[in-house]
């Protein structure tokens, strides 16, 4: 499996509704950010893009910052990058940010 591009806030709630089927996974990315970059190569090389119970979508901060907005209103999960944010039927179950996102624990979740 690969990233879920997310492009548009409104395709926020869709994937919230879809979380009351399957495990929805945000990860919030700033291209100009080394951290953040070192935490992504992490989370890919990890696997977790391979698991198949869960939708992985990919935001781009740069290009999309409107959307992380709608995602901490939805979420009420406070804006950080990088960060992950695991929801499962409309919760969150997990939230991590920088050196602390666990691909790991994500799985164990899921």
């Amino acid at each position: 499996m690969a990233w879920k591009i997310l492009s548009n806030a409104e395709q926020i709630k869709g994937i919230i509704e879809d979380s009351k089927l399957r495990p929805q996974l945000f990860f919030k990315h700033s291209t100009r950010c080394s951290i953040s970059t070192m935490a992504l190569n992490r989370f890919e090389k990890s696997g977790i893009l391979s698991n198949e119970t869960m939708d992985c979508w990919y935001l781009d901060l740069l290009a999309y910052r409107q959307i992380s907005s709608e995602i901490e209103t939805l979420t009420k999960v406070i804006h950080q990058s990088p960060q992950a944010i695991l929801v499962y039927n409309e919760h969150v179950l997990y939230s991590e940010s920088h050196g602390m996102i666990d691909s790991a624990e994500i799985l164990k979740i899921v």
